[in-house]
């Protein structure tokens, strides 16, 4: 079977975990190509990865016959813009998180892509890793018998003093809840299934952010987005979670999981990791350590794209698929509604969980 190659738009950061695991891990894709708005960042990247093809724009990407998925890894607000031009131009996309900075923007890459019958999948593929998978079968086995609810917590005090381009975190399309907030919401869809509505008061405690982190010292960021979300969900099972995530508290630590069941609570490992540690809680009082039983343990970013290539060659449905990133943007909007206009806010799409992930087979090839 033929590899699927990836073109890379954009190679920022967060671009060289993907190519590490693309290049060295799995085995059923390859970057054929990629470009930066920044030349310099392309250029690295195809040397140090030994990647093929350097193009002067993603139009140029665009238009490679040899491109099979655009990888969109730019900036939160610019996903929109470069999503839509891949799939106007018959390409399959995967974007970094989220889909879109706002529902409008979410709707047309979703109108866009089933017109033109193209896939569009998207991060975070943590869940996709040892931890989450761990859990979701322990559930699915009904060791925690039926879900009440479930908590997640990301706590911190931003990005300015140590982030070298902090300011977007702050702007259009980022804030705690869209900038983490995918990681826990698309963890707790796979544990405990869709949303049927959410309500959530929401706040901004800091206007200004001053930088004291290098290249930017100095510089005074003006906050155009709540930095406080207090979130509820409820589920279409009957569950009811909540979601905490602030960039303006003083806190030790920043992430916390947890799913609570008739039989006992279950400890998830951070969600923006691939593993860490499971405690399981019984209704007996026992506090219970729980290996993994999945591979992907490590930093596998870049699975849920070897999934979505799987099925691309298959014709089977993926997993880190548009169904749930949209799912997990309408609940961030309806946060940001809830906030506003301090009503519940019903979801209008419904989430359907994929099958887990198949341990028996080879690493680094998809099942």
């Amino acid at each position: 079977m033929k590899t699927v190659k990836i073109g890379f738009v954009g190679c920022g950061a967060i671009s060289g975990i993907y190519l590490e695991n693309i290049t060295k891990r799995f085995k059923e894709v390859e970057v054929i190509g990629v470009c930066d708005l920044i030349p310099e960042r392309a250029q690295n990247a195809a040397k140090l990865y030994n990647v093929p093809k350097i193009y002067k724009d993603m139009y140029e990407l665009f238009a490679d016959p040899e491109v099979d998925i655009v990888l969109n890894i730019t900036r939160p607000y610019e996903h929109h813009g470069v999503s839509m031009a891949a799939l106007n131009a018959g390409k399959h996309v995967y974007s970094e998180k989220p889909l879109a900075a706002s529902l409008e923007e979410g709707n047309e890459i979703m109108a866009l892509a089933k017109a033109k019958g193209l896939m569009v999948g998207g991060a975070p593929d943590t869940f996709l890793g040892a931890g989450i998978q761990t859990c979701r079968k322990l559930i699915d086995d009904g060791v925690i018998g039926d879900i009440v609810g479930c908590a997640g917590f990301m706590i911190c005090h931003g990005h300015e003093t140590w982030h070298p381009d902090p300011a977007f975190y702050y702007k259009y399309g980022g804030g705690p809840m869209f900038d983490m907030g995918p990681y826990y919401l698309t963890a707790m869809l796979n544990l405990c299934g869709g949303v049927e509505s959410v309500s959530a008061m929401t706040g901004t405690f800091f206007p200004e952010r001053l930088i004291t982190s290098k290249p930017h010292y100095g510089e005074v960021v003006k906050v155009e987005v709540p930095t406080l979300y207090a979130g509820n969900l409820r589920f279409t099972n009957g569950a009811i979670g909540t979601l905490y995530t602030t960039f303006d508290v003083y806190y030790p630590g920043q992430a916390r999981l947890e799913v609570y069941g008739t039989k006992g609570t279950l400890y998830v490992p951070d969600p923006n990791c691939f593993s860490g540690p499971i405690k399981l809680f019984t209704a007996e009082g026992e506090m219970k350590d729980i290996p993994s039983a999945f591979d992907y343990p490590d930093n596998c970013r870049g699975l849920g794209l070897a999934d979505m290539a799987k099925a691309l060659q298959t014709g089977r449905p993926f997993r880190a698929n548009s169904n749930q990133t949209y799912h997990v943007l309408e609940i961030m909007d309806g946060f940001a509604r809830s906030g506003k206009e301090r009503r519940e806010i019903a979801m209008k799409s419904v989430y359907e969980r994929q099958p887990l992930m198949n341990p028996a087979m080879e690493h680094g090839v998809l099942d």
